[in-house]
């Protein structure tokens, strides 16, 4: 409906064009929610804040999750975002509470809380703090390769730490007893520490730039031996699967093999720059006055390479595939399969969490 409006004034009339519009009450109160500063109550953060199926929006929330800065967070802090987002989800806002605040505390709070358990992961077995201990790790494995001795013990560290990241990023909720933790985790060290022996044997004789390589042959070989063996339990009894809302179907043991695919796939990408690159980058380096003159430089500056490339590695190949995968319904196994069918008729696929 529209009306005008005409004033006299002392240089002629002004006329004023008015509309008006039926009135949606949803959308007054959400108006007047944005003026008051109130947050309103239906906010999904039960998924994250940007559109995961594409790459660039999973690429902003890893590198939300990522983020080195969340290892510094005190318990008291991660605590309180754990209560804002778990009253959230019971419908309950704290006075004041902004949009951006609300998305801050669930980022925190997916950044130390297990997806599936709720349980608070260990310190360095988060992904925030992927990039300063890979970098570090990473680093002394590619300057003191020479020796056997030195690729002994940095892949024992390296394979130890991946140990602890893989059991603590786990897909689903069923624990590893302590025999099958220790079972997992001296076949995985012992297989990886192996391969990297083996490969260093077969590399005397080669130039010192192919020589550098011998670190990341190990770990991509190691990556394809812990993953599958520290989340064992996952390819026995299964992973939890859900329709698109979340309800729990039952467990699958193929999805499990598919989630465990994608993290080792992600895994070795995510290692290669830092691997890959500084070899060369070092390799010319140290023909250099400046690292002749101090040789015990090479470590720091190889860490600072590969802490770069790690930057921005880590959150690009965690986000090359969704971490809430999907698989049809006729990949399950045939016993599951009879069960949704019987129960969800109309389903077509299935989701689940694939860890990190």
């Amino acid at each position: 409906m529209r009306f005008r409006i005409a004033f006299l004034q002392p240089h002629g009339f002004v006329e004023l064009l008015l509309c008006f519009r039926p009135c949606n009450p949803c959308e007054m109160d959400m108006q007047s929610r944005k003026m008051s500063g109130e947050l309103p109550p239906n906010i999904n953060i039960k998924e994250p804040r940007w559109d995961q199926s594409t790459f660039i929006g999973r690429a902003k929330h890893f590198f939300t999750v990522t983020d080195p800065r969340n290892i510094l967070l005190t318990n008291a802090q991660l605590e309180a975002a754990r209560k804002v987002v778990h009253d959230y989800r019971q419908g309950i806002v704290p006075s004041g509470l902004t949009e951006n605040e609300l998305w801050r505390a669930k980022y925190i709070y997916d950044s130390a809380f297990h997806p599936d358990t709720g349980e608070k992961m260990i310190l360095i077995g988060r992904m925030s703090a992927q990039v300063p201990m890979n970098m570090t790790i990473t680093g002394c494995m590619m300057t003191f390769y020479r020796t056997t001795p030195a690729v002994l013990f940095w892949q024992w560290v390296n394979q130890s730490f991946n140990a602890v990241v893989n059991y603590t990023n786990r897909s689903g909720d069923a624990p590893l007893t302590v025999n099958e933790l220790g079972t997992a985790y001296v076949s995985a060290t012992t297989g990886a520490v192996a391969t990297a022996l083996g490969l260093n044997a077969l590399t005397k004789r080669v130039s010192p730039l192919v020589g550098r390589f011998v670190p990341f042959a190990a770990v991509a070989a190691a990556n394809c031996i812990n993953i599958p063996l520290m989340r064992q339990r996952e390819l026995k009894v299964g992973i939890p699967v859900t329709d698109e809302n979340g309800n729990r179907l039952g467990e699958s043991a193929n999805a499990a093999k598919q989630a465990i695919t994608q993290v080792v796939v992600s895994r070795i990408l995510m290692a290669a720059p830092g691997m890959a690159i500084p070899p060369f980058i070092m390799n010319t380096l140290e023909k250099k006055a400046f690292l002749k003159r101090f040789p015990w430089m090479s470590a720091p500056v190889q860490v600072g390479i590969v802490g770069f490339c790690l930057v921005f590695a880590t959150p690009l190949c965690c986000a090359l595939f969704p971490q809430k995968s999907s698989m049809s319904v006729t990949s399950l196994e045939a016993e599951l399969q009879a069960r949704i069918r019987e129960t969800y008729p109309e389903l077509r696929r299935v989701y689940f969490n694939k860890g990190l």
